[in-house]
């Protein structure tokens, strides 16, 4: 009998979280003082990182199912650097919301687990069983606020919508199957070039790329697969919403992007699908986020816009879309976490959301608040010189280069729309009077605090100096062999 060869340093930073989470159940049965597993969870979650900045690419571990390579490394660690923030977040009020912390910390590592295995995926088995680990943990997640009856609505939505998901990518699955005779993206790249329409089982590719893209759509709030988003999003736990908003977009385009590259690009109708999806997602979560008041909907649905931005640069099929995606999944981490902490740092301890009223006068309250979320809501607006506007300007450049201009032109008129309502809270925040019971609200502890200095400041350095982040992901996207 032949044993495989293990890989380990392949998967080091999931065993670490793996092991760290089951160490905080055992913990939890024995310490009292609950703050003491945030900071484990913490610190797991930073050893973690460290081992993707101490290992170096590699080729194919465990039969082909897993590729540590610059997109799997450079993924992983925006994940975790997401996981991270939103335990250091959670460090203070996750007592607001439960009483069962040593869980709550423990299905954060394991969803972050699960989210850093699909980074690393290069087997369709690989990519769903990763894809369920995450969505298991956030399923539960979302429903950890029993005080709140939105947060138990909130986790059965997102739960059944996502088994319908989950059952799209398997169908999608078995059909690309079907028409190549490999689960393995690798051999899929390999050869998929002689498939010919006039061979019988032809069909089979782009109706089993569509339907995956209906399950990995989903995962990323894709038109019209976004119907959980806002829901999910106002009624999960602050930290949670915070970290799923980020972390499950960077996992899931990590994986799309691999799939799309041994897909291949030429003469492809799954790239055109794409410009309509990116199309649709930009201009309905646009729309919507106009008619918000609350700020937790209004942040769902200008998550759902900035998927459609990202789409954009994935619908030009070339290394110039897919570095541009890649530059935007960080710099939207560290802004968009960055705009939920704020909004933690605002709520009061019973509440779960609060209203865009709720900041009216910020700036004569909190001075520094108010400046520090102006520059988060400036960057996802796309004004330069911060990372936001960077971000947009990669991702629309590789739609021009790959002759979609005219998809650029759309993205650029919904980021227009987009900066509406951003500025609407800031001069919210700088220009109005405050709200009546705007002063109930008490002041963030440091760790929140904290949180949004860490955020502020990445996403001042990601637009001013890009050059460092910028080398790693074009060493990235070079690996990918994008066709």
């Amino acid at each position: 009998m032949t044993f495989p060869t293990l890989n380990l340093p392949v998967i080091s930073p999931q065993i670490v979280l793996v092991v760290a989470a089951l160490v905080i159940l055992i913990a939890d049965l024995v310490i009292v003082q609950k703050r003491i597993l945030g900071w484990i969870s913490l610190v797991a979650a930073l050893g973690a990182l460290a081992t993707v900045f101490t290992y170096r690419p590699a080729s194919p571990a465990f039969q082909n199912m897993a590729l540590a390579d610059g997109l799997g490394l450079f993924t992983t660690a925006a994940v975790l650097i997401a996981a991270a923030l939103a335990l250091l977040l959670s460090v203070e009020r996750v007592a607001d919301f439960t009483r069962h912390a040593g869980a709550y910390y423990a299905l954060i590592l394991l969803a972050t687990a699960g989210m850093t295995a699909l980074t690393i995926a290069s087997d369709f088995m690989t990519i769903f069983v990763a894809i369920e680990i995450l969505s298991l943990a956030l399923y539960v997640l979302s429903g950890f606020n029993r005080r709140d009856a939105r947060s138990s609505e909130a986790a059965l939505k997102y739960f059944l919508l996502g088994a319908f998901a989950s059952g799209f990518l398997l169908y999608g699955i078995a059909l690309i199957y079907g028409a190549t005779g490999t689960t393995n993206l690798a051999a899929i790249a390999q050869g998929i070039a002689p498939l010919s329409v006039s061979l019988p089982f032809a069909p089979l590719l782009p109706l089993g790329v569509g339907l995956l893209l209906v399950g990995l759509g989903f995962k990323v709030a894709l038109v019209p697969f976004h119907m959980w988003t806002p829901d999910v999003y106002q009624g999960a736990p602050t930290p949670v919403t915070a970290f799923m908003s980020v972390g499950t977009k960077t996992a899931s385009f990590a994986a799309l992007i691999r799939v799309l590259a041994a897909l291949g690009s030429h003469d492809r109708p799954w790239l055109l699908a794409l410009a309509g999806l990116a199309v649709l997602t930009m201009t309905l979560g646009n729309l919507a986020a106009l008619r918000q008041t609350s700020l937790k909907r209004m942040l769902a649905y200008s998550s759902i816009a900035h998927a459609g931005y990202i789409v954009t640069g994935l619908a030009a099929g070339n290394p110039r879309g897919a570095e541009g995606a890649l530059y935007y999944l960080l710099a939207y981490t560290f802004m968009n976490l960055g705009a939920f902490a704020v909004l933690l740092a605002v709520q009061r301890r019973e509440e779960n959301d609060v209203s865009v009223e709720r900041l009216h006068g910020l700036a004569a309250r909190q001075p520094v608040l108010a400046v520090l979320m102006a520059l988060f809501m400036f960057s996802l607006a796309g004004i330069p010189p911060l990372a936001g506007f960077f971000a947009k300007l990669y991702v629309f450049s590789g739609a021009v280069e790959a002759g979609l201009a005219w998809l650029a032109i759309v993205g650029v008129i919904n980021s227009a729309i987009g900066a509406y309502y951003y500025l609407r809270v800031t001069v919210a925040m700088f220009m109005s009077e405050p709200a009546a019971d705007a002063a109930e609200a008490p002041k963030p502890g440091w760790p929140v605090m904290a949180t949004i200095a860490i955020a502020a400041l990445a996403t001042l350095l990601l637009g001013i100096w890009q050059f460092p982040w910028m080398q790693s992901i074009i060493q990235a996207v070079s690996t990918l062999a994008l066709r």
